[in-house]
């Protein structure tokens, strides 16, 4: 069957939206990001530019970064200096730290979605959160200039790590005993008090919204 050329253009768009859940990824940064999702792959974004993911039924749990100082060949294979996925331009595994990370579970728990910033890899590329339908309205926000404020012993190139990432022990990585902030900790909660700091931040740092909301994730809000 042959349809009209504005049907054929139309199509792919109404397949999108006709799914239950959109992720709006947006770069408003003066820089190029390589935008990552697992799942969902990953996408170069200069200034301005948006990757758009569909769902029909969200995954119980996914992640969403930005990656920085990115270069890639003709197969999508070869490195960035934050968050990179095993040198992959489609991201198919967790990215290397630091990286500032907005994670949800959707259709989880009570049929309800949690959505969170996370820090527990430490930060690279400023980050919003933001739920779009169903009534929900809780912007989370990340935007302190924490690279550039870093403590000595947490910093690396392009980013500013977790102290869980730099010293590897229970007093910041938990797992055993009593969970509870720390110094270091507490130097990413003073500036970004909506996000996940050390392993048992919960009561601070999740949000929930109806099951089947979408969201939009800004690098870089205004």
């Amino acid at each position: 069957m042959n349809f009209p050329k504005y049907v054929v253009v139309l199509l792919p768009l109404l397949f999108l939206h006709a799914q239950a859940i959109i992720f709006n990824i947006q770069n408003n940064c003066p820089y190029t990001v390589w935008a990552a999702a697992v799942p969902g792959g990953g996408r170069r974004l200069d200034r301005g530019q948006t990757w758009t993911i569909g769902f029909s039924d969200g995954p119980k749990l996914a992640k969403i970064w930005a990656r920085t100082n990115c270069t890639f060949d003709a197969s999508g294979r070869g490195s960035c200096l934050t968050g990179d996925c095993n040198g992959q331009l489609q991201c198919e595994s967790n990215g290397s730290p630091p990286r500032t990370v907005a994670e949800y579970g959707l259709n989880s728990f009570g049929h309800k979605d949690y959505y969170y910033l996370s820090l527990l890899e430490g930060f690279n590329v400023p980050m919003e959160f933001r739920p779009t339908t169903n009534g929900c309205t809780r912007p989370i926000r990340c935007v302190a200039d924490i690279t550039g404020q870093c403590p000595d012993e947490l910093k690396a190139p392009g980013g500013c790590n977790n102290p869980c990432t730099v010293h590897n022990t229970t007093e910041y990585c938990c797992g055993a005993g009593r969970c509870r902030p720390t110094n270091l900790s507490r130097f990413f909660k003073a500036r970004c008090r909506d996000a996940f700091t050390y392993p048992e931040d919960d009561p601070t740092s999740t949000f929930i919204c109806p099951e089947g909301t979408s969201y939009r994730v800004t690098f870089c809000p205004n």
